[in-house]
């Protein structure tokens, strides 16, 4: 089986699509960007980003959106006249990397008294919530109380599976698992900083690992942040590269 971009989980609705590009847009979360951009299909021109540019600003304005957000296709670096212009309109500008890995190639991890790794349920979903919302407030209360609701939709969505973590009986960590035929996706993988480095993120890999052992796993790092050295540590194998850019318009 191929693994793309493709592949990976998008939380929103394609509202326009052409030749040139797909415009996702997710109303039930309106500043999540990771669910209200457009992703390209082949490279634009400058004039053709331009256009769309203007597109999906006049979009967003008209719901109160202060972002506009461009993914460019897997594999491909932006044109030189671009990034240019990217850079002189005060552009963020990253990129993604796709990894994968068979359960069986993950590292062995010894089991841990104190951490406990559980699957949410409604008998522990508030603890899962508020860990969550202690994580986005940082954001702002608008997104953590929209991504609290999303969680929620989550949670009663049968192809995702919620994870929690445990230290001495505290919540610690925690993760979403896209559950699809051939794939399980790691998604939202984060670990409370004040029970970092003891280990927890491996265990909640791991039992994602046991869990859907005859899956392909997969996750999306950061190409610019310390998680994805973590990853190759733990055998998981890169597979391609995705350049964005996003941008916040002042208020």
């Amino acid at each position: 089986m191929q693994v793309t971009f493709e592949s990976i989980f998008t939380h929103g609705h394609v509202v326009v699509e052409n030749n040139l590009y797909k415009h996702y847009h997710f109303p039930e979360m309106l500043s999540r960007y990771d669910s209200n951009f457009i992703e390209y299909k082949t490279l634009p021109s400058l004039d053709e980003f331009k256009e769309a540019e203007s597109y999906l600003r006049e979009y967003h304005l008209k719901n109160g959106q202060m972002h506009v957000k461009f993914k460019f296709p897997e594999n491909e670096k932006i044109p030189m006249d671009l990034v240019n212009y990217l850079n002189l309109a005060e552009y963020d500008i990253g990129f993604l990397e796709l990894y994968t890995i068979q359960p069986d190639q993950f590292p062995a991890v010894k089991d841990h008294p104190d951490i406990e790794v559980q699957i949410v349920t409604q008998k522990n979903l508030m603890a899962f919530l508020n860990l969550q919302y202690q994580q986005d407030i940082v954001f702002g209360s608008n997104y953590a109380n929209q991504k609290a609701e999303l969680n929620k939709k989550t949670f009663d969505n049968p192809n995702f599976m919620q994870l929690l973590a445990l230290y001495k009986g505290t919540p610690a960590g925690a993760v979403d698992v896209i559950i699809k035929k051939d794939t399980a996706e790691i998604d939202n993988l984060g670990v409370d900083e004040a029970f970092q480095k003891k280990g927890i993120g491996s265990r909640i890999q791991k039992f994602v690992m046991d869990t859907f052992h005859d899956k392909t796993i997969i996750l999306v790092a950061d190409g610019m942040d310390t998680p994805k050295e973590m990853y190759k540590k733990q055998n998981y194998q890169y597979l391609s590269y995705q350049y964005y850019c996003q941008k916040v318009e002042e208020r």
